[in-house]
């Protein structure tokens, strides 16, 4: 392995380790400002390694990617540019740092458990799991959450666990629910471990990029995207210009796949698109009806420069499942004002309701059955051309409201930003309900 304590990474190092212990200090000092009734959080203290010391093998897994380059600026990645205050390189899977980081700066934090609403735990499940998805311990994907358990059990205070057995402890894992839902049973080929399937975790709250459909210990969470303004003044002129911003083109795709054979929903997007971009856009008000980025082999995903130009200039883009329903593409989308397009519920409807509500869908996204697209020959260019423009220039505005609502803003971002819920506040915000609530029916038994 190459050296990798460079003097970036020991600075990391270093400045998460003096926040880790200069919480009380903060806690303190937020407290005089904020209501902290039944909104009081306890970071549990754990060994590095099961958060930090993986940083350090960033590189040691090739069959994945070396994710050393986005641990840059606590896991939002280095920025996007030189000059750039708001936009990175982020990968997805670095929430687990982007929220740890958030987490330290909460304003609810206790150094006394028994006094806390919730635990949260600082454990970068998502990382851990590589040595299990990748590396030499891929035969021994069952045993990945063990040691952690062992410790939260039997490690130092382990009356915080058996107060309430896991109830009220909640965790960050950065992969979709299902790359952690290996049956405990099956064949170690399969992909994926077993951690959520270990019955030592049934009580606890796990915040995954996508949730499965019949969810028990897991709630959804948005994909991070690349905007993380510092400061109010850098959001406002970045929904101004998305507010203004002219759309040329009626429909957008960014993404991959759709090139075999076989019957998809991507396929069909790509042919329709193919097709529609010798017709005339007369009369849509466009200048063209589709426009494609094509993302094949994961070249879009650190470079949002590619794929925001063409969602700031399309009215709707569209979100079709791939290898799982959801996409980090739709918060991208909606960032830029580009009204939704979803092809089955559990892309989004059924998996982010803290953040999208349920009730909401019809007033900023549009829903096209899958199986009329690719079996029914219904064509999105028909739908989204039937939507009066009227709606959708609503439809727009709702977005704008709900872009708040999806993005993760940067740590140490000024106070006027922070009046504004981000994914982030929101997530804490329904995972204490959810623990209270919780706890609350055991109560009642």
């Amino acid at each position: 392995m190459q050296p990798l304590m460079t003097k970036n990474f020991i600075t990391l190092l270093f400045y998460f380790v003096f926040c880790l212990f200069t919480l009380s200090v903060t806690c303190r000092d937020s407290d005089l400002e904020t209501d902290c009734t039944n909104r009081w959080i306890h970071i549990r203290r754990l060994p590095p390694q099961f958060n930090l010391d993986l940083l350090s093998n960033c590189s040691e897994y090739p069959l994945f990617d070396d994710f050393c380059p986005y641990l840059a600026n606590h896991g939002l990645g280095k920025k996007t540019h030189n000059k750039s205050h708001s936009w990175y390189r982020t990968d997805p899977f670095m929430l687990e740092l982007i929220f740890h980081r958030r987490m330290l700066e909460y304003p609810c934090l206790t150094s006394d458990p028994s006094l806390a609403n919730a635990i949260y735990v600082p454990y970068y499940g998502g990382l851990d799991s590589l040595r299990f998805l990748y590396g030499p311990e891929v035969n021994s994907s069952y045993q990945h959450g063990l040691d952690l358990y062992e410790y939260l059990v039997h490690g130092d205070l382990p009356d915080v666990w058996s107060r309430h057995y896991g109830h009220d402890h909640f965790m960050v894992m950065a992969r979709p629910a299902w790359d952690f839902s290996q049956p405990l049973n099956s064949d170690p080929l399969y992909f994926g471990t077993s951690f959520l399937e270990l019955p030592e975790f049934y009580n606890v709250t796990a915040l995954t990029l996508e949730g499965r459909a019949y969810p028990w210990q897991e709630q959804a969470i948005p994909y991070p995207t690349s905007f993380h303004p510092p400061n109010l003044a850098f959001f406002e002129s970045w929904v101004n210009r998305v507010r203004r911003s002219r759309r040329t083109a009626l429909m957008l795709f960014a993404g991959g796949g759709g090139i075999s054979a076989n019957p998809n929903v991507r396929r069909s997007i790509r042919l329709e698109c193919d097709n529609v971009t010798s017709l005339s856009a007369n009369g849509t008000g466009y200048d063209k009806l589709c426009d494609f980025v094509d993302c094949s082999n994961g070249v879009c995903q650190h470079d949002p420069i590619r794929f925001m130009k063409p969602m700031l200039q399309a009215s709707f883009c569209l979100q079709p499942p791939g290898d799982t329903p959801t996409r980090r593409s739709t918060f991208d989308g909606i960032l830029a004002g580009c009204i939704p397009v979803f092809f089955e519920d559990l892309s989004a409807k059924k998996q982010y309701g803290w953040h999208l509500p349920e009730e909401k869908y019809e007033e900023f996204s549009v829903f096209i059955s899958k199986e009329d697209v690719v079996f029914k020959g219904l064509s999105i260019v028909d739908v989204l051309t039937s939507i009066p423009r009227s709606q959708v220039r609503r439809m727009r505005e709702k977005v704008l409201e709900m872009m708040p609502r999806v993005m993760y803003i940067k740590h140490g971002s000024s106070l006027g930003l922070r009046t504004k819920k981000d994914a982030f506040d929101i997530a804490v915000e329904c995972t204490l309900e959810r623990i209270k609530s919780r706890l609350q029916e055991i109560a009642a038994q």
